[in-house]
């Protein structure tokens, strides 16, 4: 597979993203009190690193399987992370949890408008197909942020 120089760009564009969501989640686990919240931001870090690697295979030139067997289209890191949350346990920083979530909340808005964009700008079906998938896992990670900031009182009270 070829890409063509608006592709390019994009795909770089969205490794850009993708490298600053791994920073932020990876930077956030470690500032978070809540330790579901720790747990929840190195999960989504670790499927922000497949969707990295999944642009790089596309930026060489590796169509990308869209039989659900590698890379993002089935991707082991996001079915392992929690589905459901408590609520934090009395003297966390729910202050700075919030914020930390606020944060990211905005960042994975922001990613998934870009993987809506990039969707329609690229010809070859099977990268179509893959960046549809990365955009919904982003998507379930801004869902699973607003559910533990409901949870907590953090988001709509």
């Amino acid at each position: 597979m070829t890409l063509t120089e608006k592709e390019r760009t994009l795909v770089e564009d969205l490794k850009g993203q993708e490298s600053l969501c791994i920073e932020k989640y990876t930077k956030y686990a470690g500032e978070a009190s809540d330790d579901q919240l720790k747990t929840l931001f190195r999960g989504i870090a670790s499927v922000e690193r497949e969707h990295l690697q999944t642009l790089n295979g596309i930026e060489s030139g590796k169509t990308p399987q869209t039989s659900g067997s590698s890379g993002s289209s089935g991707s082991s890191a996001s079915s392992s992370l929690p589905q459901s949350f408590s609520k934090a346990p009395a003297g966390t920083d729910a202050k700075t949890d919030s914020y930390l979530c606020s944060d990211l909340l905005s960042t994975e808005k922001h990613a998934s408008h870009l993987y809506d964009t990039c969707v329609f700008e690229f010809e070859d079906a099977a990268v179509r197909q893959t960046l549809n998938h990365i955009q919904k896992e982003e998507q379930s990670h801004g869902k699973l942020l607003y559910d533990y900031m409901k949870v907590n009182g953090m988001y709509g009270s």
